[in-house]
């Protein structure tokens, strides 16, 4: 794979995504547990903007990974590794990564497993991480005007 620029189009499309879907999660009742598990809608709302959320965070780096360095990824978790080793990512950043990876395709694969109260913890004490993973993005792509292609 050669590596090219990164679509603006995309890298926009992504990020807003992941912003909308934070929204979403923050409007939820996560006042208590109690009231989050009240409606039983709302945990399933919160599981389907964090999967979706989690997806686009994941599919910007693998965007990233592809255009900015011509490498090319399978796996989610694969992006993680990928990202530190190019630069984009420091250790903990990438391990924080590796790890929403592995939740996102708990989410996917084992969502018979995945607890509300489990959920209600990450809406209510994890949505920062995901911020800090997405802005660590943002920042990369900031100091790196030139990988940017803004035509449409």
């Amino acid at each position: 794979m050669v590596p090219t620029q990164l679509r603006a189009k995309i890298v926009l499309e992504r990020l807003s995504w992941i912003r909308q879907m934070i929204a979403n999660i923050r409007a939820l009742p996560l006042g208590s547990r109690a009231e989050f598990t009240e409606d039983p809608r709302t945990p399933a709302a919160a599981e389907s903007y964090l999967r979706r959320c989690l997806e686009a965070l994941l599919d910007l780096g693998r965007h990233l990974l592809a255009k900015a360095f011509g490498r090319a990824t399978s796996e989610y978790k694969a992006i993680a590794h990928e990202l530190q080793e190019v630069g984009v990512l420091g250790p903990d950043e990438a391990n924080l990564l590796r790890e929403m990876a592995g939740y996102r395709n708990r989410l996917v694969h084992f969502y018979d497993e995945v607890s509300v109260e489990e959920l209600y913890e990450i809406c209510t004490k994890g949505l920062n991480d995901i911020e800090r993973l997405t802005q660590a993005l943002v920042q990369w792509i900031r100091t790196h005007p030139e990988q940017i292609n803004e035509a449409l």
